[in-house]
């Protein structure tokens, strides 16, 4: 019982400091530089993860766990309202965003030329997508979604809009607060998908 134990813990030990050195360094740092900060050996990180792309796909769904994302969307999604619910989830979202940026930003440069940073952050955006259909859906059925939308067109638009690269060129590229960056982004996504409330 106790070897299991270990093993989760070296897992996750491994995960928390490939995340510190991604960030610091970039998604390009090696499985050596890796078992190194970790305290393990290269073949560890291996046997746990396989290549530098199942511990990238780890990597990022670990943050997913260790920032509870999962049970912030579904408290979201409990909310009563279409634009409460619209509202919460892109809040939660745009939270989350703020805090995986570092790490997000430089996996996403790296698609172009890495397979391994694209497959691992493919994985996680089909999650997302996932996530968004269901909410797209549920504001559908409700009656709230402007009528020259389909769910999976709107689905489309929610996932580019709200974006990690449209939140990066608004705070990294054009100097806005994560505040006023989330704020407008919420705003404009909620104008554009939901019907107007009766005044």
């Amino acid at each position: 019982m106790s070897s299991k134990r270990d093993k989760k813990a070296t897992r996750e030990e491994i995960l928390d400091a490939a995340w510190e050195l991604v960030a610091e360094k970039g998604a390009q740092v090696g499985m050596a530089e890796i078992a190194a900060i970790a305290g393990v050996s290269r073949q560890s990180v291996y046997l746990h993860f396989g290549n530098r792309g199942g511990l990238l796909m780890a990597l990022l769904k670990r943050t997913d766990d260790r920032l509870g994302i999962r049970e912030a969307f579904e408290a979201a999604r409990a909310t009563p309202t279409p634009a409460a619910k619209l509202d919460a989830t892109l809040k939660v979202w745009f939270d989350f965003v703020a805090e995986i940026l570092p790490v997000a930003r430089d996996i996403i440069r790296l698609r172009a030329t890495d397979k391994e940073a694209e497959a691992a952050w493919l994985d996680r955006m089909a999650d997302l997508r996932r996530w968004m259909k269901l909410l797209v859906s549920d504001i559908s059925g409700a009656g709230a979604l402007r009528p020259h939308w389909q769910v999976d067109s709107a689905t489309d638009y929610l996932w580019a809009a709200a974006s990690v690269q449209a939140w990066a060129l608004l705070v990294d590229d054009s100097g806005w607060s994560p505040a006023d960056a989330s704020r407008t982004l919420r705003q404009s996504i909620a104008d554009s998908l939901l019907m107007p409330q009766p005044a």
